[in-house]
């Protein structure tokens, strides 16, 4: 039996294109065994799915000052030689790493014990983890063309990120029942990310009376963020979050407004559902959103709003312009290369 080890954690975006591949890996026959942090995402999100998991220590690689600087390169060093003691028992045929601090320690084990390691890099610039993983890497995947010219020519390949098959086996007729949505009327579904984007959520609110109009709204706001006052309004329904019946919200969606995050976009692109992105500050992050927004604008896949300039006017008009460009929208994504992401990375894996 072939053996791989997947790793890659610290958010769980690190961890959902793992997830995606776990089916082909498995019908392909390979025996998986996952490597994350001791007490990070990864492990909570993994206990869904039958796989071993293996904590090593590690640390977080900061580009600002901090006390832990001092610490955590010597939790990093410890994290290598578990890493390695496992990798040495276990012998995979390859590593499959999705980034993040955690992988760090496991791919230059991996290398160290020539073991063949992909890497994939879901935003538009690398981030700092995968950047010190490229020298041991085999081949480096990613989602945006303008990210080959900033990897070595000979490793980048263009994939795409692997979506969850579950994703587009959704209802449309289970999501609209889950709603109290009827058939006769385009729906919009609003998605701020995992924590919710407070922002949007705040806008979105402030535009209901008109969006409403015309749309029926399914809002996944986050945890906490919740309006109580709205909770009876008719054609909008609020959830924190959703799980098993995600797959049928998408099914029964026309249009999104959406961050920017590379999974999430990449799912939006894999449904081909129209979209507003409205991406994460450079303030509040290190601008891969922006980055990732402007590439899906620039191949005609999204509309990008700046959260700087987001009213509830501009909200209104740009829903109703992308509405009425919903099919040239959907045609774009339909044409990419880059929806038949899981076979290509599969492919990729079985070469290594």
């Amino acid at each position: 039996m072939r053996k791989i080890v997947l790793t890659g954690g610290g958010t769980a975006g690190h961890v959902t294109p793992n997830i995606a591949l776990l089916p082909s890996l498995k019908e392909a026959g390979y025996d998986v065994v996952y490597m994350g942090s001791k007490d990070g995402i990864e492990q909570k999100l993994m206990n869904d799915f039958d796989i071993p998991y293996v904590g090593v220590s590690t640390g977080k690689l900061r580009r600002y000052f901090d006390v832990k600087n001092f610490t955590d390169p010597f939790r990093v060093i410890k994290g290598y030689s578990e890493a390695k003691k496992f990798l040495r028992e276990y012998m995979p045929d390859v590593v499959f790493s999705k980034g993040g601090f955690v992988s760090v320690p496991v791919v230059r084990a991996a290398a160290a014990l020539h073991i063949p390691c992909i890497i994939h890099e879901s935003d538009m610039t690398p981030g700092l983890a995968n950047k010190l993983c490229l020298p041991c890497a085999a081949k480096v995947c990613c989602n945006f063309p303008e990210t080959l010219k900033l990897l070595p020519q000979d490793k980048a390949v263009l994939t795409g990120s692997p979506i969850r098959k579950e994703l587009q086996t959704g209802s449309k007729l289970d999501g609209l029942n889950f709603c109290g949505f009827t058939a006769n009327k385009p729906v919009l579904m609003v998605m701020g990310g995992s924590l919710g984007a407070e922002a949007v959520n705040k806008v979105v609110r402030e535009a209901l009376p008109r969006l409403l109009e015309d749309f029926q709204i399914v809002h996944l706001c986050g945890k906490g963020k919740m309006d109580n006052l709205l909770l009876n309004t008719p054609g909008y329904k609020q959830f924190e979050y959703v799980k098993a019946e995600l797959k049928d919200l998408f099914a029964m969606t026309d249009l999104v407004i959406s961050r920017a995050g590379a999974n999430a976009i990449c799912e939006l692109l894999a449904l081909q559902k129209p979209n507003i992105l409205v991406p994460l500050p450079a303030a509040n992050s290190r601008g891969d959103q922006i980055l990732n927004a402007k590439s899906f604008e620039a191949q005609g896949f999204s509309m990008v709003v700046d959260q700087d300039d987001l009213t509830d006017e501009l909200l209104v008009e740009k829903v109703h312009e992308l509405y009425r460009n919903r099919d040239r929208f959907a045609q774009a994504m339909a044409d990419s290369s880059q929806l038949d992401s899981i076979r290509t990375i599969m492919k990729l894996i079985d070469e290594a």
